[in-house]
């Protein structure tokens, strides 16, 4: 999958508080390795996963492999959204 950074940004963006600790929590990972996930850079805590970033427009271009977290995160803010 190919987005671009700020749509991935504004993913994480509207996700509801404790969702990054959640996601973590159901695929035994570190939240910083969520956060990662979402553009973070602290690798001394957490890991890289599946993801890939590049220069491009509108804040570069993200290559992901594994839909896994995204996915997880766009339900949550589907949901999110369902109780508005």
């Amino acid at each position: 999958m190919t987005l671009t950074f700020n749509e991935l940004r504004k993913i994480k963006d509207r996700l509801p508080h404790g969702s990054i600790r959640k996601i973590a929590t159901n695929l035994k990972m570190s939240e910083e390795t969520v956060r990662n996930y979402f553009g973070g850079a602290n690798y001394s805590k957490g890991e890289a996963v599946g993801i890939h970033f590049g220069q491009g427009p509108d804040g570069g271009i993200v290559i992901i492999d594994d839909t896994t977290i995204l996915d997880m995160a766009i339900k949550m803010t589907k949901e999110k959204q369902g109780q508005n």
